[in-house]
């Protein structure tokens, strides 16, 4: 029978630690420290990392969401001391943080998602002086300006929004003046919003990613931090499986609900990111700064990035999420 050396061309290798480049996808080798043999598959988010990226020019938090990837970011609105509400848009290329032009209406505790540096959405929200009306209030960026659009039905804070472009999301959950833990949801179209099927649990600031038909929201505030997960698949939204750490006003990031992650949030203040496959959540690596109420997205588990947020007080620090295209799989014999 053929050996692995004669089958490839060369012996299994050892090695100390994990691999984590793509070029190791197709491999065997035998880890070390762990004592076992194991395999490297293409896909997977267990070997991803967070770096430092750039700080932002204006120290906030505040929001949920922002639009684009760690290489094409836009952040916009939130809140910071002594300013208070803010309007501010900065825009990433992936080195550094840029101020744009300004929102129509300054807020904080809306939402937004979008593409890139060029495309975002943002609705929702309120502003001093408090207590200030709770706003319906939609605006998209094309790349230079806001152009205030179709409001949504119901005016809310703390809610959540999903998509990779601003001509396609949803927008659910968070407090409206007649429920402070909605279920509502609503999608978008470029045009107007439009009421569709509602969350199963009502609640504010749960940690999302996904698109306008296939999106994961996971825990989030209903007077107490749950761990409840629910899958939309275009038309309804599924319990699924809980997250590990309870917690909300976190941060997202993924393609589907099959594929993302979640970070950081309150419960209180953790830095635990946990990985999504559609079946179970895995924790993976941490942020280096634990936070909430921060900016963040990235349109699959492997580009996210996370600005700003809460501490105990208010930070401009950014992070980056690169994950390689691998899973690493432990051989067992039976």
């Amino acid at each position: 029978m053929a050996n692995y050396k004669e089958l490839e061309g060369f012996s299994v290798q050892t090695l100390a630690t994990d691999p984590d480049s793509p070029g190791w996808v197709g491999s065997i080798f035998y880890n070390s420290t762990s004592g076992t043999f194991k395999t490297v598959k293409p896909g997977g988010t267990t070997a991803g990392t967070w770096s430092s990226g750039a700080a932002i020019n204006t120290t906030r938090g505040g929001n949920q969401g922002g639009s684009g990837t760690n290489t094409s970011s836009l952040i916009f609105g939130g809140y910071t001391i002594p300013t208070g509400d803010l309007g501010l848009t900065e825009s990433y290329d992936g080195s550094s943080w840029t101020e744009v032009s300004d929102l129509n209406t300054v807020r904080r505790e809306s939402t937004g998602c979008g593409a890139s540096n060029t495309d975002a959405l943002i609705t929702g929200g309120n502003s001093d002086p408090s207590p200030a009306p709770i706003t319906a209030n939609t605006e998209t960026w094309n790349g230079t300006s806001w152009t205030e659009v179709n409001d949504l039905n119901v005016a809310r804070i703390r809610l959540v929004a999903v998509g990779h472009i601003s001509t396609a999301a949803i927008a659910f959950g968070g407090s409206s003046p007649a429920n402070s833990y909605n279920t509502l949801n609503e999608s978008w179209n470029g045009t107007s919003w439009t009421e569709v099927n509602d969350l199963n649990t009502g609640r504010q600031t749960g940690l999302s990613f996904g698109t306008q038909t296939s999106a994961i929201t996971a825990g989030g505030y209903t007077g107490t931090v749950i761990a409840t997960t629910e899958s939309w698949n275009g038309t309804s939204w599924t319990a699924t499986t809980s997250i590990n750490t309870a917690r909300s006003f976190g941060g997202g990031a993924g393609s589907s609900n099959t594929d993302g992650i979640i970070f950081g949030g309150d419960t209180p203040t953790v830095a635990v990111t946990e990985a999504w496959n559609g079946t179970s959540w895995t924790e993976v690596a941490d942020l280096a700064t634990a936070r909430r109420q921060f900016f963040y997205s990235g349109l699959t588990s492997a580009n996210g990035f996370a600005a700003g947020g809460y501490t105990t007080v208010y930070v401009n620090v950014t992070e980056e999420w690169n994950a390689p295209d691998l899973v690493i799989n432990t051989l067992t014999t039976s």
